[in-house]
């Protein structure tokens, strides 16, 4: 076993929080997408009569709070991804150092993690 797998279980771990966080993300978004859509179904209904004024204002508002909500997600996803390359590039370096300083101790980590993950999947 290489010092390799020990990196690869590392980058996994920080891969599924980074995967959770986005998924909460995209849910956030989804429900935000879903009010939205209900916004706008209700400036459909409202173009009727008088309140087509009123229509046009709700829709410039679901407009704007799209345009808001679009440049939020960019900026949300841009953080996230700048947050997990910076958390691979930290977590590595730390690795690396680890590797470094007790190289015995890493070898026989490495091992370790092999062992148990050999015994998980022969069941």
């Amino acid at each position: 076993m290489s010092s390799t797998d020990g990196e690869d279980a590392m980058r996994t771990m920080t891969d599924k929080a980074t995967y959770d966080r986005l998924q909460k993300d995209v849910d956030t978004v989804k429900n935000d997408m879903s009010a939205l859509a209900d916004q706008i179904t209700d400036v459909l209904d409202a173009f009727t009569g008088s309140a087509r004024k009123q229509a046009r204002r709700s829709y410039k508002q679901a407009r704007s709070n799209v345009d808001s909500m679009m440049s939020d997600i960019g900026q949300r996803g841009s953080e996230a991804l700048d947050a997990a390359q910076e958390a691979a590039g930290t977590l590595e370096e730390s690795l690396e150092d680890a590797i470094v300083e007790r190289p015995l101790a890493a070898v026989g980590l490495a091992l370790g993690l092999g062992f148990l993950i050999g015994v998980t999947w022969r069941r």
